[in-house]
């Protein structure tokens, strides 16, 4: 059987450490590409409108700002990721890692998309 200090000096360890991170960084940078598209979808509905409408030419709706969040939020997700990598792989170095712990990174941004996603399922509902 092997011990905790030997078992984080497996290479392997700080292999998934690693799988777990750049999983992370595409977590962010795919945010990033969602919210710039949402963001651009205000400007893409306001070209396809009939030019008889008076709009004002900033009218984006709340996509905007929706996106700009989603931007901010992959922002936040890999400055987040790359601290807790960070973290982690100095516990792994010392021998201190214990899993098992809740990832509150990964319950943060959970439960902010699913916010996001409320929002967007009522600016829907209201829009239809």
């Amino acid at each position: 059987m092997t011990t905790p200090a030997e078992q984080n000096a497996d290479p392997r360890t700080y292999f998934a450490s690693e799988r777990t991170f750049l999983a992370w960084i595409r977590t962010g940078i795919a945010l990033m590409g969602f919210g710039f598209v949402v963001s651009r979808f205000g400007l893409f509905l306001r070209e396809l409108r009939p030019n008889d409408v008076r709009l004002p030419s900033h009218a984006t709706g709340l996509s905007l700002w929706l996106g700009m969040s989603l931007v901010g939020l992959g922002v936040a997700v890999n400055i987040g990721s790359a601290i807790r990598h960070i973290h982690l792989t100095k516990l792994l170095r010392e021998g201190r890692f214990h899993p098992g712990k809740l990832s509150t990174l990964a319950t943060v941004v959970a439960l902010l998309l699913a916010m996001v996603g409320l929002g967007m399922m009522a600016y829907l509902l209201r829009v239809h």
